[in-house]
């Protein structure tokens, strides 16, 4: 088992001298969504660069900003840069974010990002809210950082993702008159898209989405006791299901297209949790 507080006590200790308060909601933005921290009142951004030991987000899409920031009377941390195992990274120095979230008392984390269809329902530019997640690709690693937990731990995973939180979501869509799907999220550790092949197998599993973030974050926000919750915004349809290469340029040119959508969204959430 990791000692995450060991090993970035140093981060957390920097950080905690900088904040202007402790967040009730963190927000996780996924490749594409990193507008949303310019649309609520931002009171500090600290650079994560500044931190000691905080991982270097390299993908395009992701700065790496902590933002301590106030809407409607909520106290919020957005992460704005995720950090990746296909970058290179371990599991440990992907969970910083959701670490540091929770060494400071954040009860919620909606955890966003972008995914690839499955579901020949959905089409690009749809908001899915994830009911379940597919982690087989990342089971080790897991283990690795959470350990084996005693019988109260695992029987917190029964509420997960979080169904108080997920229902404010629902409730938050038709409000906002958003579609909004539902379906399961699966993981990929990538860099690489998948193939067609994996998506027929991901699609005969019951996949809806596929994507490579998210599922580690989850799981150990929900171990740390934090309830959780996460939306996909569905940029393209997953290989093999469409007659257009995938690159990354569609997935940012289509979370440009629903970010009105998603900020509405995510906007009226915080409203109502």
């Amino acid at each position: 088992m990791i000692n995450m507080s060991a090993q970035y006590r140093q981060t957390y200790e920097a950080l905690a001298k900088q904040i202007p308060f402790e967040p009730e909601i963190c927000v996780v933005l996924g490749s594409g969504l990193g507008d949303f921290a310019e649309k609520v009142e931002t009171i500090k951004s600290i650079p994560t660069s500044s931190l000691p030991n905080y991982p270097v987000s390299t993908v395009q899409g992701h700065q790496g900003f902590l933002h301590f920031a106030n809407y409607a009377n909520k106290k919020l941390l957005i992460i704005q840069g995720r950090i990746h195992l296909y970058e290179g990274y371990r599991i440990s120095q992907c969970m910083v974010p959701v670490f540091i979230a929770s060494k400071l008392n954040c009860k919620k984390i909606l955890l966003t990002n972008a995914a690839g269809g499955v579901n020949h329902h959905f089409k690009p530019g749809d908001l899915m809210l994830n009911t379940s997640f597919n982690g087989i690709n990342i089971k080790k690693e897991l283990a690795d950082l959470i350990g084996v937990t005693l019988l109260e731990k695992k029987n917190a995973f029964i509420d997960f993702p979080s169904g108080s939180f997920n229902n404010v979501i629902k409730k938050a869509a038709l409000e906002e008159k958003i579609s909004l799907k539902e379906g399961v999220y699966w993981y990929n550790k990538g860099p690489a898209y998948e193939t067609p092949a994996e998506i027929q197998m991901t699609k005969k599993f019951g996949g809806d989405a596929v994507g490579m973030s998210t599922v580690h974050e989850a799981v150990y926000a929900s171990y740390l006791g934090m309830e959780v919750s996460a939306i996909s915004c569905i940029t393209n349809m997953a290989a093999g299901l469409s007659s257009q290469k995938l690159y990354h340029t569609e997935v940012m040119e289509t979370a440009e297209l629903v970010k009105k959508d998603f900020e509405r969204l995510v906007k009226k959430i915080i409203e109502l949790s």
